[in-house]
């Protein structure tokens, strides 16, 4: 829907059933499975998809990347592209929560991420150095 309707390309459909967080958002800054969130709560609520990420942390050049996404650039964690938005999303929020995560800490908060390119790995380095690169 947000793709048909809003042309969000970011938060992608994988299944309609929460399971795979290639689809997720923020709602009100905390990272939701936008599959299987009723409208009806989104209303008068503040939405941020990957697209809107910068902007949400109101850093200037909102067409840039966030750098939680150049960090994911830099370690190449991005394979297919497909599921992007669920690790994106899910290691924004927990960083932005927990900036002093252990790697153990951040593989758990990404335990319910699924990506079938096998890119986990580098994923979790790519939120270890936005973590590090916050902290400074």
């Amino acid at each position: 829907m947000l793709e048909q309707n809003f042309q969000i390309n970011g938060a992608r459909f994988g299944g309609g059933l929460g399971q795979c967080g290639s689809c997720t958002v923020l709602l009100d800054g905390r990272p939701v499975r936008s599959c299987i969130l009723p409208v009806s709560e989104a209303g008068g609520r503040s939405v941020t998809s990957l697209e809107g990420l910068r902007a949400h942390d109101k850093l200037p050049n909102p067409a840039a990347l966030h750098p939680i996404q150049e960090a994911f650039v830099k370690h190449q964690a991005l394979q297919c592209g497909y599921c992007s938005a669920g690790p994106i999303m899910q290691g924004y929020a927990f960083v932005r929560d927990n900036a002093n995560a252990t790697r153990a800490e951040i593989e758990q908060a990404l335990a319910g991420a699924m990506c079938r390119c096998c890119a986990h790995v580098r994923m979790i380095d790519a939120i270890e150095t936005y973590a590090k690169e916050k902290r400074q």
